[in-house]
């Protein structure tokens, strides 16, 4: 284990920020968290303090509040930041994209001014598979060019670029973006889990809401893809994976002086929406009613990584199976039926 390191986490409050902070908490460091709460709950901090017997610092503030910001970083000396606070849906930033580009653009480059006048250089950005639009075949790896099909993954790519220029324009900049596919799961505790609000874009909670009564059948989009089974193929990744991944990626970068790297973390294998259907069926011992409707415009057939560089370069590898992932959601889901 690492000396003790103090770490701002944006977005610490959301669903994979929170699971993250435990993590760094649970080895140690100290955590400040910075959250605007627009898509999370306070009561979040709790089950941190209940996991781990830690209780991380919070600021409930927006990035895009270029002030609040500064007031924090001149409050605290910080070692790195992870950077996950953003928006994240991707149907929702095609019909705002303007509160997308505005939330998720503005807020990193205040980030990055922030840091850089209080010379906080080591930096992980929490990226998307998204960068890799729908031109390349699978597996993905780091070296394909990157598009975007929508104005989330569009921000994901933008927000690269910066961090690009930033370090050539800067060489103390220490970066590394990574780059993940789907991420599942909840903690094994279930006390903390996706809350999403409202209906969920994500498949797993989707399933999860119907298996404990929430709703009454499973949209799937799309039956006739060329796959193993006619229905969309992805890349999922149990959330405690994920955020391991974040932590090796903050170790890789105390070892370096400076750079930028971008990396994926996936399982590197694909899943289907029928197989993670039956997976959490035997998970939950409760029937999923589905039915298969239209294509959504945009979807591919197949998504998974090649995670190799993540293997060389950090030592990570997916440990997490498929029956994990949906055992841990339904323990998360039946103890929060409501989510918090």
């Amino acid at each position: 284990m690492s000396d003790s390191k103090t770490i701002l986490v944006t977005g610490g409050t959301g669903y994979i920020g929170s699971h993250c902070v435990v993590e760094l908490l649970n080895q140690g460091d100290q955590v400040v968290i910075v959250d605007n709460l627009m898509n999370s709950s306070v009561k979040v901090l709790d089950r941190i303090q209940t996991i781990t017997n830690k209780t991380p610092i919070f600021h409930e503030i927006d990035l895009c509040d270029a002030d609040a910001l500064d007031a924090v970083f001149a409050q605290h000396q910080f070692d790195a930041v992870i950077h996950f606070a953003g928006l994240k849906a991707v149907g929702e930033s095609s019909e705002l994209p303007m509160l997308y580009y505005r939330n998720n653009l503005v807020s990193t480059m205040n980030l990055l001014d922030a840091m850089q006048a209080h010379e906080v250089y080591q930096l992980v950005f929490s990226s998307s598979a998204t960068v890799y639009g729908d031109n390349n075949q699978v597996p993905y790896d780091e070296s394909m060019p990157t598009s975007a099909t929508n104005p989330y993954g569009q921000t994901k790519l933008m927000i690269e670029q910066f961090l690009m220029d930033a370090f050539a324009a800067n060489s103390q900049w220490n970066i590394v973006a990574l780059r993940y596919f789907n991420p599942v799961g909840a903690h094994p505790s279930g006390l903390m889990g996706e809350d999403p609000k409202g209906i969920p874009n994500n498949l797993i909670p989707y399933i999860a809401q119907v298996a404990v009564g929430r709703r009454e059948q499973l949209q799937v989009f799309g039956g006739d893809y060329d796959t193993v089974d006619g229905t969309g193929v992805r890349d999922y990744l149990h959330v405690t994976d994920l955020v391991l991944g974040h932590v090796r990626a903050l170790d890789y970068l105390y070892k370096q002086t400076s750079g930028y790297q971008a990396v994926n973390l996936g399982t590197g294998k694909g899943t289907s929406v029928v197989e993670m259907v039956d997976a959490f069926k035997a998970a939950s011992g409760k029937p999923i009613p589905y039915k298969i409707v239209a294509r959504r415009p945009g979807d591919l057939a197949e998504v998974y990584a090649n995670t190799d560089k993540a293997s060389q370069m950090l030592g990570w590898t997916a440990a997490c199976s498929l029956e994990d992932m949906c055992v841990d959601t339904w323990n998360w889901q039946q103890k929060n039926p409501q989510g918090y």
